[in-house]
């Protein structure tokens, strides 16, 4: 196991910075998501850790060696690419080998660790049948396979599950997360899809503009999102943004709608002490949202309910506050009124507040 250290690292094409003085510690083991929209970085860092760009600035340390300047072979890596890329007249096991046939590995090597890859990913039976005999999450199997048999400390993933279909998607979210408990290898992960990042990480660090904007936990992500674009950009459907100003008369701090109506916090936990008159967004999740008061420290916010759109197992109540979209997760079971207004409860402890001009959490 190594550990992974990306120090000051700065990427540009021309005048483009991609990467801006961006730093990042991976602990040895540690499964690392790194979690954004399309052209954030996050591919391009990982192509960077992974040798296969080179960088303006900065250094990258694996293992506690300095390879900013080696070669992908000398980095003690194994990189599974969102293609499968599978020589098409090789059988999985041809697939498996190659790369270690390449290096002049002896026989008895390849086939032991050929073997060790064919059993841990459960694809023994599949070791002489070509990749047009695969289907898409086999495929992504044996690429995974070619990976492991080179028998490095380091793995690097480039959105490997974004080709294949929702319920492939979650069987093999499922072997991955096994597969790092197997093998407390470490591991570098990239996509957009937070679905993946939530279950996958042991903490996850979301990008924008070349920069990481917040690097935490999964659950600490989810609750206390550092700023806008990461409340915004994990959850499903995403969270509820309501602009507003805050009021704060004697220690006691309020939220004020457009529209007039007042909102309490109390139970809400600022990063500093509120300051009365200041713009700002308050955050609701859908799922922090009851139709009906169930918790002792909730309190209400007036949505006008318009459209149910049933999901199975539950649905979402779509409507506004104050003019602002607005959804409520519901029980599949539970009946709701539309057109209908109500008072919606939420723990104000589980709530987001941020700062409506710079994003960042209050």
């Amino acid at each position: 196991m190594a550990t992974v250290s990306i120090r000051d690292l700065e990427i540009e094409f021309g005048n483009l910075k991609v990467l801006k003085n961006l730093d990042l510690e991976i602990e040895q083991g540690e499964f690392i998501v790194l979690l954004g929209p399309s052209g954030c970085g996050k591919s391009t860092l990982l192509n960077a850790v992974a040798g296969l760009l080179d960088i303006s600035a900065g250094q990258i340390w694996i293992g506690g060696k300095n390879v900013t300047w080696e070669e992908p072979k000398d980095r003690g890596i194994g990189m599974v690419f969102q293609s499968y890329a599978l020589y098409p007249r090789m059988t999985v096991t041809g697939n498996l080998s190659f790369g270690l046939k390449m290096a002049k590995t002896p026989k008895a090597e390849i086939d032991k660790r050929v073997a060790r890859a064919a059993e841990i990913l459960q694809i023994q039976p599949l070791l002489n049948r070509r990749p047009a005999e695969l289907s898409g999450g086999q495929r992504q199997r044996v690429a995974i396979g070619r990976a492991l048999v080179r028998d490095v400390d380091v793995f690097l993933f480039d959105e490997p599950l974004s080709n294949l279909d929702a319920k492939l998607r979650t069987e093999l979210r499922v072997e991955l997360k096994r597969l790092h408990q197997g093998l407390g290898s470490t591991m570098i992960y990239v996509t957009h899809d937070q679905i993946e990042a939530l279950t996958l990480a042991d903490r996850i660090a979301v990008m924008n503009g070349g920069v990481i904007q917040q690097l935490a936990s999964p659950k600490e992500i989810y609750r206390r999102p550092l700023n806008r674009f990461v409340a915004g950009f994990v959850g499903s459907p995403s969270m509820n943004f309501v602009d507003g100003t805050l009021v704060v008369e004697e220690g006691r701090a309020t939220f004020k709608l457009k529209d007039g109506r007042i909102v309490d916090l109390a139970g809400y936990e600022f990063v500093a002490p509120p300051e009365h008159g200041r713009p700002a967004t308050l955050g609701i999740r859908p799922e922090q949202i009851d139709l009906e008061k169930r918790e002792p420290n909730a309190t209400t916010i007036p949505v006008n309910l318009t459209l149910v759109e049933p999901m199975g197992a539950d649905s979402l109540v779509w409507g506004d506050v104050a003019g602002t979209q607005f959804s409520v997760r519901i029980d599949g079971d539970a009946h709701v009124d539309t057109p209908s207004v109500v008072d919606a409860w939420f723990e104000p402890a589980q709530a987001s507040v941020f700062d409506l001009a710079t994003g960042a959490r209050l």
